[in-house]
């Protein structure tokens, strides 16, 4: 008995530990930092790090929108879609976002779709307003 609670005590501070890490600093070569410290891509940080993102999409793909909002940060803008579908947008550029996040936007921005159980399903690049 006293094997068993041994075991299972480790298995909570194990699942403890895993569930309070923080966010990492790094995946391949995109700096999450400054990923996350540009919103709205009002610094234009974001669009440096484009084709570096573009290398990391396959390990984002099938995580769940709490983990990837951990991962990215929060998006700048978060829509709700039909069947339960949801989206994050992060700009990747400056446009008139930066002075309203509502006014329509031409700037360069990455949209998340995330499946109705909440699975990063698809991930795409566009220019036109949403």
């Amino acid at each position: 008995m006293n094997n068993l609670f041994r075991k299972a005590a480790s298995l909570v501070f194990f699942t403890l530990t895993i569930a309070c890490s923080s966010a990492p600093d790094k995946i391949g070569d995109v700096d999450l930092i400054t990923w996350r410290g540009d919103r709205g891509g009002c610094n234009n940080m974001r669009a440096g790090q484009k084709a570096d993102f573009k290398v990391i999409e396959g390990e984002l793909k099938g995580k769940f929108a709490d983990d990837i909002g951990k991962i990215l940060g929060r998006p700048d803008i978060h829509q709700l879609g039909e069947r339960n579908q949801k989206f994050y947008v992060y700009f990747l550029e400056k446009g008139p976002q930066c002075d309203d996040m509502k006014s329509k936007s031409e700037a360069e921005k990455v949209i998340l779709k995330f499946n109705a159980v909440g699975l990063l399903s698809e991930i795409t690049y566009q220019t036109r307003p949403l």
